[in-house]
């Protein structure tokens, strides 16, 4: 509780504080560097901690400047505030940066230019490491280009002010440099010239899994499309642990750092906490704990121990905030409510229990025999003995057929009985529907399934649902 404040203040000083620059003022959680202008985020994190780091959201809308509900946990032993990990003590790029050959070296002008000086038009969101821009580039050079023409790129920028800087941006380079996998973030290339470390990546349209799952107004995600994002998550994950050449735990697996292309292939994102696995006769790495609260492993929070089976135990949060519609945590719900995990888990085992906290969004509309086997598969992962949760490669092989099942709950007897049994119980409680609104106590609400016509997605879809694009040819 206490870290929690301590967290909370000193975001808020950042966020709010005034100052004075060559005659820019910060502005929330902007602020004009002496740089050339650059828009970049003014964040803190905390060391020996779960961080609150905010995954860097690629959907082009104006509600990317909202703040994440990422919250950082208690910490596992109690310190003070340090720049351990800070880019304050820089050391020389040249002893540390080991690149790939196929990475493109960008200058910074080149950048400016491409992302149109960094304008807040080209802002596509905020993280914990800085801004990301969107920009264009020459198809296979570094030389910007008019917007809508060449290679379109997700630009990141370092906060240079921040703890989050120089050894998370090394990570980067390091593992998405050498690490090509359909299901992971390409990245294109970087850039180091003075005091300014960018990272260019490829763009994705579609944003990120938490922008479609929980900010307002969006559309809900059919099942099958939750089902295809899930099993490419997972393939993600299984290709660090088992396929790379060095295995990779990612340490920071939540919806907010899936990402999402034109067709709604999932690739993960953001390794700036990814770590090398234990090798030869080891069978743990041990680390500060760090990560989010609500989707680290428990056992990884009591001893810092990080092993493969965190990833999955953080792959099961993920995997129920898809089935329910509900965030890791949430403060706004009941009491016994606000942690996903430790409300859920009891329905996980219960094959009629369980239906009834599925999202209330998919109205039916979702396979149950997909369901079932999601569930059991969430609550394995969710396992609080390590070795009994799956591989990863395990996980693939259960989701895939998930996404092709058309059993749909709607059409059968047992669900129009289960959907007869709650409204009976709404209609105790005062709520009935009428005319596609909720109605408590006589006072019309909006149902979770009507929406706010096509300006409620972040995508501005025109249909009731998501669809994915047909490949261009």
């Amino acid at each position: 509780m206490g870290f929690g404040h301590q967290f909370e203040k000193v975001v808020k000083k950042k966020s709010t504080r005034k100052k004075k620059d060559g005659g820019e003022e910060e502005t929330g959680c902007w602020v004009k560097l002496r740089f050339m202008g650059c828009c970049m985020s003014s964040r803190s994190r905390v060391d020996n901690s779960m961080s609150g780091r905010t995954g860097t959201h690629y959907a082009e809308s104006k509600a990317t400047k909202e703040k994440s509900r990422d919250q950082p946990v208690v910490p596992v032993s109690s310190t003070t505030t340090s720049n351990a990990e800070s880019a304050s003590s820089t050391p020389k790029f040249s002893e540390e940066l080991k690149v790939a050959s196929h990475l493109r070296k960008f200058t910074f002008i080149d950048l400016k230019l491409a992302t149109r000086n960094f304008r807040p038009e080209s802002l596509l969101g905020e993280g914990g490491f800085g801004c990301v821009f969107k920009g264009w580039i020459e198809e296979n050079g570094t030389a910007p280009v008019k917007p809508g023409t060449g290679l379109t790129v997700a630009v990141k920028t370092l906060n240079i002010d921040g703890l989050q800087g120089h050894k998370e941006w090394l990570a980067e380079v390091d593992f998405l440099g050498n690490l090509l996998h359909a299901n992971l973030v390409k990245l294109v290339g970087y850039c180091i010239e003075d005091d300014h470390r960018l990272l260019v990546y490829e763009f994705m349209p579609r944003g990120s899994l938490e922008n479609h799952l929980f900010r307002k107004g969006s559309l809900p995600l059919p099942w099958s499309i939750r089902m295809k994002i899930a099993l490419g998550a997972a393939k993600g994950l299984a290709f660090l642990h088992e396929e790379a050449e060095r295995p990779v735990i990612y340490r920071d697996f939540k919806t907010s750092n899936i990402l999402l292309d034109a067709e709604y292939n999932a690739k993960l994102s953001d390794f700036g906490l990814a770590k090398d696995g234990p090798e030869g006769d080891k069978t743990h790495v041990s680390t500060r704990v760090m990560g989010t609260y609500g989707y680290a492993a428990p056992e990884y929070v009591m001893t810092g121990h990080l092993t493969s089976k965190s990833d999955v135990y953080s792959f099961g949060v993920v995997l129920l905030e898809m089935l329910t519609g509900r965030r890791a945590m949430d403060k706004n719900r009941p009491n016994g409510e606000h942690n996903l995990v430790e409300w859920a888990r009891p329905h996980l085992g219960d094959k009629r229990r369980f239906f009834r906290i599925l999202d209330p969004r998919l109205e039916g509309h979702f396979s149950i025999k997909g369901a079932q086997k999601a569930a059991q598969l969430a609550s394995q992962c969710l396992s609080r003995d390590p070795k009994a949760r799956p591989r990863m490669s395990e996980v693939v092989e259960t989701l895939k057929p998930l996404p092709n099942l058309k059993d749909m709950a709607r059409s059968s007897y047992y669900f129009q009985t289960m959907q007869s049994d709650r409204t009976s119980s709404n209609a105790k409680n005062g709520i009935r529907t009428q005319a596609g609104f909720v109605v408590r106590n006589g006072q019309p609400m909006r149902s979770l399934s009507s929406s706010n016509g096509p300006q409620g997605s972040p995508y501005h879809h025109p249909h009731p649902s998501p669809k994915p694009k047909a490949k261009e040819s």
